[in-house]
């Protein structure tokens, strides 16, 4: 299996940007820009992102408001509030570079198990397994045949994982998800490793492996309406200038005043807004 997807990711893989750099900043700032967002949106948000805040120093030196605005469309603004305070973290306690340490990594705001993972295994070029959706897609089919639990998938992530080739072996397990082993219509009939898939081997019997899966996403709540919405619209009002407590309705382009000041009260708990000495709201 490892032999015929790691030729078959060297002639079909995708040339992203960040593949080419093996700098653990760059590497941290594509990952949690990749969270929940696409990567034809990330690309010039990423290469644009980094003229502007080459290293951690850079990025702590600057306001979290300077970063969140760096951020602008992108969404889940609070990856950019908590890339700052990584930042600033990382050059109070790593002398400005990011540790090559899983617990390490693992103590820095919003880094969590897979994106640590992901920093050793393409920054340092660790060879353990990594467990996303694209990623606990293959495992769930290819390598179990059945649902697996989160301990279940990184044990079998890490066992996979071809000696010597951490970095190759992400890229491709990557490239598999997301161009051949799909949610709803895997491409089975193209896949370079359906021979040994454990799915295939049984018939491709249901239920789907992925259902439930460890790293499999669920779909959230719709977006239309949310106070999602209206959070993301109150921080690109605040990206461009102080909003008035008066104004937070219209804003947020809801007619409940009450709920506009509710949802703008969360921005400010989660540190993505402050409350000026006049009573208008600013970023940070």
């Amino acid at each position: 299996m490892q032999q015929a997807l790691l030729s078959w990711a060297a002639d079909h893989g995708r040339d992203l940007p960040w593949r080419r750099t093996r700098d653990p900043w760059e590497v941290l700032v594509s990952e949690l820009m990749l969270q929940q967002t696409q990567v034809p949106r990330v690309v010039p948000r990423w290469e644009a992102f980094l003229e502007r805040f080459p290293d951690p120093a850079a990025c702590a030196a600057a306001s979290a408001g300077d970063v969140v605005r760096a951020w602008e469309g992108l969404g889940y603004n609070r990856r950019a509030l908590n890339l700052h305070r990584c930042a600033v973290l990382v050059v109070e306690r790593h002398g400005g570079h990011l540790p090559d340490d899983l617990d390490a990594l693992l103590a820095l705001p919003g880094i969590g198990p897979y994106t640590a993972r992901a920093v050793l295994v393409f920054a340092y070029e660790h060879d353990i397994g990594l467990v996303d959706t694209n990623a606990g897609r293959f495992l769930a089919r290819a390598g179990a045949g059945q649902s697996l639990a989160p301990r279940d998938a990184q044990t079998l992530a890490d066992s996979l994982v071809p000696p010597g080739d951490g970095w190759a072996w992400g890229q491709a397990v990557f490239d598999l998800g997301a161009l051949v082993c799909l949610k709803r219509t895997p491409r089975c009939v193209v896949c370079p490793i359906v021979a040994s898939c454990a799915w295939a081997s049984v018939g491709w019997p249901e239920p789907d492996p992925v259902a439930g899966s460890a790293g499999i996403s669920t779909p959230q709540s719709t977006f239309a309406g949310s106070d999602r919405q209206g959070r993301g619209r109150l921080v690109d009002a605040l990206r461009r200038g102080p909003v008035e407590v008066d104004r937070l309705a219209d804003v947020m382009g809801w007619p409940d005043a009450e709920r506009a000041e509710r949802v703008a009260a969360t921005l400010v708990v989660d540190g993505l807004a402050v409350v000026a000495d006049d009573g208008t709201l600013r970023l940070p």
